[in-house]
């Protein structure tokens, strides 16, 4: 395996002033807790070298009362701004985003751990989406025509209007798509947005915001409260209009449960055991090369990162080399370098919770072949991307989201057998399939995710930015990305207008004979295909 110790040296001039900034004078927004090192912190910690990074003030329930005070006060202006104000916000923050993109994805390293190429993945990421949205916006609310039972009599229209202000949740393994990556399309549609980034990541989610505030966006209409899920988290569920979360399936049913009872919409993006699918007729080489992407970007702490291969048995021998000499080639380490392919683990946590799969599996006659041990000699939270196979039933990796570099291979007798190991599971978030192009439709066409990949792990689905995106059975409900993305932060009002008479006919005609006239033009209507 191509280990490379790359020393971090002293933090880049540009991360250090505005952490400083960050840490000192955090006021990003009103309602974030006032920073004193003498009251209830949080530190942030550096992965790659255990050193802190800073640290941020821990927020109590009235912060979050406060929080969203301000916010609706705000939001009952924002929402008559004109879309093309909003656009214009939007767009002057998606250019300073690519400008300011070595400082992001700086950041992102620093609190993550992840290597360069997955943290400026996020970046990218974060301009497309503001882009699309600022883009479609007006085109996602604008007032519809409806088609009604009468036509003629009656006029319909559909209106959208914001919900007022919504929560939102965020992890740490992509501090900045899954921060503002959600607020954006929330904020065009109207709404304000209470935030609370993940405790070990929360300044790439205050600098980005720093940038939109920078572009125009009223100061008051985001409010970010740094502090524990616990109490942070859960005050949002209690008082925001909708939620949007994404993290585990355990803490997502129990938020669900939160808003369930207020009868508050909610869109969650939950945990999975994402399967991939290699037919005989895969380009072997290029299969290989981009499964290790699918695999280990970001050390597999990804919700849609690929934790299960299933290869024909016709290709099995062939792709266990191919894929094993690959991963074993694989360059490991801290630092900024972008051709480094893998970084650390998030925290001491993720690093015994990996270890603790892999152990598992190892006792119970699993075989190891690349990989299988954490390298202290990198960084504390290291572990090597580790491949596995012969992998027993009662193994836990086998069934359970290991969220970490841990991926095993199975043979199976045909593509049919592939797509029933594949759906054999709770979850439903991601899958993939490297086939050629005919075979990889019709195989994808079968798989119950709500993403499917072809002949890619997971970044084709996800750029596909005007098609919704999210999870089935236990990975989640509702979508991002695409129109639903934008319309989930709205409610939708039906305006209706009775036109020339009453729907219940003329005062002189029987009931009967009206009835009659309708049920003629009813059958007439279908005939003619100009009904509903």
């Amino acid at each position: 395996m191509n280990l490379k110790r790359l020393p971090l040296g002293p933090l880049p001039s540009d991360v250090e002033e505005e952490l400083r900034d960050l840490s000192a004078n955090a006021r990003v927004s009103t309602s974030t807790p006032k920073l004193d090192p003498n009251g209830s912190i949080l530190t942030v910690e550096i992965p790659f070298t255990g050193e802190t990074l800073g640290w941020v003030a821990s927020g109590t329930e009235d912060d979050v009362t406060e929080a969203f005070r301000i916010a609706r006060r705000a939001q009952r202006s924002w929402r008559h701004v004109p879309f093309s104000e909003r656009k214009k916000i939007f767009s002057r923050f998606h250019d300073s985003v690519l400008k300011q993109r070595e400082l992001l994805a700086d950041l992102v390293q620093l609190e993550t751990g992840k290597n360069r190429a997955t943290a400026m993945d996020e970046v990218l990421d974060i301009a497309n989406n503001a882009r699309y949205y600022a883009n479609n916006a007006e085109k996602f609310m604008r007032e519809r025509s409806r088609s009604t039972a009468l036509p003629v009599l009656i006029k319909s229209r559909e209106q959208r209007e914001p919900l007022g202000v919504v929560g939102q949740i965020s992890p740490w393994n992509y501090p900045l798509s899954l921060s503002i990556g959600d607020a954006i399309p929330a904020l065009l549609a109207g709404n304000a947005v209470v935030a609370k980034p993940d405790s070990n990541t929360p300044f790439t989610a205050l600098l980005a915001f720093k940038l939109l505030f920078d572009a125009g966006l009223p100061r008051d209409l985001a409010q970010l409260v740094t502090g524990s899920g616990r109490v942070v988290g859960t005050a949002i569920a209690e008082q925001c209009d909708y939620l949007m979360f994404t993290g585990s399936t355990k803490t997502g049913k129990i938020l669900g449960e939160t808003v369930g009872r207020r009868l508050v919409g909610y869109s969650a993006e939950l945990g999975g055991k994402n399967p991939l699918i290699v037919a005989n007729d895969a380009d072997m080489d290029y299969a290989v090369r981009n499964i290790v992407i699918g695999c280990f970007s970001n050390s597999g702490q990804l919700c849609v990162s690929i934790e299960r291969i299933y290869v024909e048995r016709g290709s099995y021998d062939e792709f266990v080399a191919k894929f094993s000499d690959a991963v074993k080639a694989m360059s490991i380490g801290p630092g900024f370098d972008p051709e480094v392919q893998m970084g650390s683990l998030a925290s001491k946590d993720q690093l015994d919770t990996v270890t603790e799969y892999v152990e598992d599996a190892r006792a119970k006659g699993a075989t190891i072949i690349a990989g299988g041990r954490a390298r202290p000699d990198l960084g504390p939270y290291f572990y090597e991307p580790t491949v596995m196979v012969d992998v027993p039933e009662d193994a836990r990796l086998r069934t359970e989201e290991v969220f970490g570099p841990v991926v095993y291979i199975e043979p199976v007798s045909d593509l049919q057998d592939a797509v029933e190991k594949a759906n054999d599971t709770a979850y439903g978030l991601n899958a993939s399939v490297f086939a050629q192009s005919e075979t990889a439709w019709r195989i994808g066409s079968q798989i119950q995710a709500g993403s499917v990949s072809l002949n890619d792990g997971y970044m084709a689905a996800w750029a596909s930015i005007d098609n919704p995106m999210g999870g089935m059975k236990e990975s989640g409900m509702s979508h991002r990305h695409g129109e639903e993305g934008l319309i989930k932060y709205t409610a939708s009002r039906n305006v209706s207008e009775q036109r020339f008479m009453s729907i219940r006919g003329p005062e002189a005609l029987s009931r009967k004979a009206y009835s009659t006239i309708m049920a003629q033009a009813m059958l007439v209507g279908k005939k003619l295909r100009v009904l509903p």
